[in-house]
Formats: structure tokens, sequence, C-alpha cells
């Protein structure tokens, strides 16, 4: 095919030019080797960074609530072949809410509503969240099985064990019930940072966050159900979830509440009658960082779809269906904000936290 005039004159231009060029790149490869090399490697760290960042969903919070959270994670990566990565920590739920207001994790797990202070630090770091109840708990007493004396429990006495006023002094099983063994009481329960701390003791002893400090306290519940299980003297207080994991080696106790002695069960709850000792249970969303990540998004609907039978499997008390799609639509939407003012709502029911989805 013949070229047209002058195409052929300026080919030779350019190949000459691209020659001198490359004499140039050649004559300078050496001493800059090092150089490219180490931007090089900064570019690709980059990347992986950049990668992770996106590929990486961080959920910390409630220990309550992580049973779920990483049963669903385990079966979300499984059905993606592995190629999302899902961090499920937990530091209890202030700790959780701490660096969820702090735009550090995508989503948080609660097992309590977030907190007057909570919002405002989200609110001053400009972090919006989208409030998702999830399961129902049973805040269960357990003693070690070799105690043969305790059945049941008041929540008035509980109040006794637990209040600041108890601290150094109610030491004894016989001060707590006069019928009860004089025998030291070793006492097991959830760390500051715990929202399982924050509604049990504003359900027993009438105040958030009002306990007795002489006693072993972690926002791992292993560790508690550990202590129990090792003490015969030993009384403790975590999930249900926890509690049917370790049945085994615990006995439960029923809590009365003026009425009869009730025990945690599913029927009991749903009937509203093991109060105020039953909770709902949350995971919040940040949605600007579930926007900007989609597999953060894809995760939280998986949820959703998934809840309801992980949440009977491990061992808590599902929400109707109907709660379950009401979350979807409010994620979907993106529906900011709580509907509980900011505090614990104790006696709560599964209707009521429907009916409060349903009016959000």
């Amino acid at each position: 095919m013949k070229l047209p005039h002058g195409v052929k004159s300026m080919n030779t231009v350019v190949k000459n030019l691209a020659l001198v060029a490359g004499m140039l790149a050649l004559a300078s490869c050496t001493a800059t080797s090092n150089q490219s090399a180490e931007t090089q490697q900064a570019s690709n760290a980059t990347q992986v960074s950049n990668s992770e960042s996106i590929s990486t969903i961080q959920i910390d919070g409630s220990s309550t609530v992580y049973p779920i959270t990483a049963a669903i994670a385990k079966e979300y990566q499984a059905s993606q072949n592995n190629k999302v990565q899902i961090a499920v920590k937990f530091s209890g739920t202030t700790g959780g809410f701490r660096k969820f207001c702090a735009g550090e994790t995508d989503i948080s797990n609660a097992s309590r509503p977030i907190t007057t202070g909570e919002m405002e630090s989200c609110r001053k770091n400009g972090v919006a969240y989208i409030e998702i109840p999830i399961a129902f708990d049973a805040l269960t007493i357990v003693v070690n099985p070799q105690n043969n004396w305790a059945k049941d429990i008041t929540v008035e006495e509980l109040k006794k064990m637990w209040e600041p006023a108890a601290e150094g002094k109610i030491t004894t099983w016989n001060q707590v019930r006069a019928s009860w063994p004089n025998r030291p009481l070793k006492l097991f329960g959830a760390g500051k940072d715990s929202g399982t701390f924050d509604y049990f003791t504003e359900a027993t002893v009438g105040k958030a966050r009002a306990s007795r400090n002489d006693y072993t306290a972690s926002e791992d519940d292993e560790v508690i159900a550990n202590g129990v299980t090792s003490n015969a003297d030993a009384l403790g207080y975590f999930g249900y979830a926890y509690y049917q994991e370790h049945k085994s080696k615990l006995k439960v106790l029923s809590v009365d509440n003026g009425k009869d002695p009730i025990l945690p069960e599913a029927k009991t709850v749903e009937k509203a009658q093991y109060q105020p000792l039953s909770r709902p249970l949350f995971i919040y969303v940040n949605p600007q960082r579930t926007k900007n990540n989609g597999e953060a998004y894809k995760f939280v609907n998986f949820y959703l779809q998934q809840a309801l039978k992980v949440v009977s499997s491990i061992g808590y008390v599902p929400l109707p269906e109907e709660a379950y799609r009401i979350g979807y639509v409010h994620l979907n939407t993106g529906k900011i904000g709580t509907v509980y003012a900011g505090k614990p709502q104790l006696d709560l029911t599964i209707g009521e936290v429907l009916r409060k989805q349903k009016q959000f």
C-alpha cells in the first residue's frame, strides 16, 4: 500500500526521536534504578492499602451480639468464595461505639441502644448511623453446678449483691438470703465497656453503671463462663447464648421480679414474662462507609436475610420476619437515627420494638 506524500518522512522522524529517547533512558537507568524500585514499592503498598480498605468490612462492639454477627459473616464469606474479608471483633458495646463514632468501623454490634453521649460524639465526628434491631436476649444468671442451695433469685437480691453499697460488705451467700449457706460469694460480670453492664445495673440496681467494683469483670463472656465453671461459690451474668453454649457446665437461676420465678427461655421472652432482664439487640450501620464500600452494603442486606435463622441457631430469640423487612427498608432508604431517646429502656417487648420500627 502506497503511503500519502510526507508520511514516510514523518515516520522516519518519529523513529529517530524514539531512538534518542531510548538511548537517554538507558543512560539514566542505572542511576535511577533504586529510586524507581522504591517508587514502585510505595505505589504497590498504596494499591494494597486501598484494596484492603475496600475489601475489608470492620465490625466491633458487643460480645453478646458477636456470635450472631460472626456466624453470618462466616456464611457470607463462604458464599463470596472468601473474596471479602470481614473483621468481627468485640470490645463491648461502649468500646464499639467509641470506635464507630470515630469513623473507624462500618458496623457496631450493640446490646443496648446508643446513648446521648455517643450520639453527640457521632455528631461531632460527622458519623451518621442506621439503627437495626436484630434479636432479643435474656440476660442470664448462672451459678456453678455444685451450688445445691440456689434455684432462684429475686431482683431485690440481685440488687443487694451488686449495688455499690455491697462492695466489701456483702461477701457471703447467707448475707443475701438467710437460708443460703455461709460460703464466700464470688462474682463474675460484664466489664464497664459492655452494654450488658449498662443494662444489668439499670435493671437490677436501678441506675445504669452503678455497681460494686470488687468482682471479676470482663467484656469477654467466655471469661465469665469459665470463672463460674471453675468456682463452686460463684455467680455471674451474661447473654443467653453463652449459657446455651456452656449449659452442661453451668446452672441457670430463675429470676423473680415480684410475681413468680421465671426461667430465661424463648417462650418467656416472647410472652414478656422474663422481665426486667429481656432486651433487644442491635447493629448500627455507618451509611457513608457502607455506601463507599459496596461489599459492606451487600453484607448488611445478607445479614438481614439470614438473621432469623442464625439468631435461632445461636440461642437468642429472633424478631418477627416483619422486623427484618423493616430493617431492610431502613437500610436501603438510609433511615438515620434512633427511636430509643439515647438511653436503655427496660421491660421492652418484641411487639413494642416492632411498633417503634414502624413509627421510626
